[in-house]
């Protein structure tokens, strides 16, 4: 019997994940050494194999199969853009996809002028400007604390994800518009679905008894 591997998020979401496998009898004891220099972990009684990946890295070892199961957050998918299935929403890491901004920038919005927009997210940003907005801006993508690009006049709005706005309303910003929900999802590889169906539902099967 063949391995099946998940790739988790770094951080809260693998944390996360794991509580909710162990709700369905899947263990992982190694995982939890905080200190361990491990890359992957293994259970083998379930012929199962974890390893910890940069979130943004998720999606391309999902889709060319490093990995058979990936849990990533909705924003990554769409900003990624690969290829796979995405086959339930897990219910925690839950924020809103908006655009930011001082209150003078909502008619520069409204009006659909030409403006910057600073954004970790430039995908996700191009796509709802262009396709959705049919607004023409120019999109600035940053790595760092966003926020920081409309008050230094970098930019006149911001793409980010929020949480609960109190870093924006700090900063004397706020939303102006929301673009998706977000949340973690659970994605899979198309041949592993075909290769390791069974295997693969049960599981899915499962967590979806226990969200």
């Amino acid at each position: 019997m063949r391995y099946i591997t998940f790739a988790l998020a770094k951080g809260r979401l693998a944390k996360k994940t794991m509580e909710l496998l162990e709700k369905i009898g899947i263990f992982c004891e190694e995982m939890k050494d905080e200190k361990t220099r491990k890359l992957i972990f293994v259970n083998e009684e379930l012929k199962l194999k974890f390893f910890l990946a940069k979130a943004t890295d998720v999606p391309t070892y999902v889709e060319y199969g490093a990995a058979d199961i990936g849990v990533v957050g909705k924003d990554t998918i769409l900003e990624e853009g690969r290829h796979f299935y995405e086959v339930m929403d897990l219910g925690f890491g839950k924020c809103r996809m908006c655009v930011c901004g001082p209150e003078s920038a909502k008619e520069l919005l409204e009006r659909n002028e030409l403006i910057r927009v600073g954004s970790k997210y430039p995908e996700i940003a191009k796509d709802y400007f262009y396709h959705k907005k049919h607004q023409t801006v120019e999109i600035i993508k940053l790595n760092g604390s966003v926020e920081l690009a409309p008050i230094v006049g970098l930019s006149e709005v911001i793409v980010d994800i929020v949480e609960t706005g109190s870093t924006l309303r700090e900063n004397g910003l706020q939303v102006l518009e929301e673009i998706v929900e977000c949340s973690a999802r659970m994605v899979v590889n198309e041949v592993s679905m075909k290769m390791e169906q069974e295997r693969i539902m049960d599981i899915i099967t499962r967590l979806k008894e226990v969200i």
